[in-house]
Parts: structure tokens; sequence; C-alpha cells
């Protein structure tokens, strides 16, 4: 048994009967209180997030994960498909599951996945993809003062800001923590 103190974002635990996977953990230190540990956590069979408070020496039991790289295949309606490519399993995710992840995702696109008990509970993408642009206005003359950005839409969907020299059709890497443009691939 492991005490709140020792919680790290993506670990499971088992809290009233049920496996939850940690979406976001603070260790708080409020003047004259004693020290407490902040968690959302996600519920397994729920998939309900909650947020609890635990007392800094609380014991909680961890339950174990396992990671395992997988390739995005397609999305079958509001679900997505992703296969592993050593074994070419099929696993389908439901969209709270892959959350934002969902606007990074590419035809065989490399992701890790979280497993906890054969179900999975976390999907990881890269720090940076590659995304071509399907939509993006031209500059116009004159227009480039100070590093002057205009939105363009990729093939996922998503609209971000870029250098009004991306063009329709070019291959450009964004960063997937902030959704921001970082350069031509």
């Amino acid at each position: 048994m492991a005490t709140a103190n020792d919680l790290r974002k993506g670990q499971a635990i088992s809290y009233n009967g049920d496996v939850c996977v940690i979406l976001e953990m603070q260790h708080r230190t409020p003047g004259n209180l004693r020290a407490f540990v902040q968690v959302i956590m996600r519920s397994i069979k729920t998939g309900k997030s909650s947020d609890v408070r635990f007392s800094s020496t609380e014991k909680v039991e961890i339950i174990p994960l396992f990671n395992k790289k997988m390739e995005f295949s397609y999305k079958d309606q509001q679900d997505f498909v992703f296969c592993d490519p050593e074994t070419y399993e099929m696993v389908t995710i439901t969209p709270e599951i892959v959350g934002d992840a969902k606007n990074y995702l590419t035809e065989n696109g490399q992701v890790n996945v979280t497993f906890v008990e054969e179900r999975a509970v976390l999907v990881e993408i890269p720090a940076s993809v590659i995304l071509t642009v399907s939509e993006a206005p031209e500059g116009i003359k004159g227009d480039s003062a100070n590093n002057v950005q205009k939105p363009i839409t990729l093939e996922t969907g998503i609209s971000i800001q870029a250098p009004l020299f991306i063009k329709t059709g070019e291959k450009i890497r964004v960063d997937t923590r902030t959704g921001k443009y970082m350069e031509r691939a």
C-alpha cells in the first residue's frame, strides 16, 4: 500500500470498490491546516470524473497498468478504433478516453494506450505530430509587419494559427500539448 503522497498522474488506484485512473494530482499545504492531495480521477466502470481529496498520509492501493504502442486505424461513428501493430488486434476506445488527442489522430498515427485490467483508460499522443494543411487562405501583400499569423485548417479538422507563408497541401509540425504551429515538415 502506498500513501496519497506517492500518487502520480496516469496511475490507477482502487477507490470505493472501483478502479480509477488519476488525470490530475496536486499536493496542497494550506497555511494552518494539514497537507492534503487533491486528485481528479476517472472511474473505469462509469467513465465519470470526480474530484477527491486525500489526507497526505492516507493509504491507497495502486493497481498495475501496462502500456501498448498502437496505431490509429479509423473512426467508427463516435468511437475510435486502434490496432496493435504486432498482433493486429483491434481495440475500440470511446471519445471520453481519447479526449483532446482526437484533434491530432491521423491514419496509422502512433499512440501509447494505457490499459488497466484489459480496458483502455488513457491515450497518449506524441509531443508533436506532422499534419497536412487542408485549407489556408492566401496572405495579403503588405501584411507582414511583425510575425503575422493566419488561421489554417488541418486534415483532422482543427484550426490553428500559422505564419502567412503556409499554403494548402503543405505538411507542418504541430505541438500537441499547446496546439500551436512549430515548423514546416
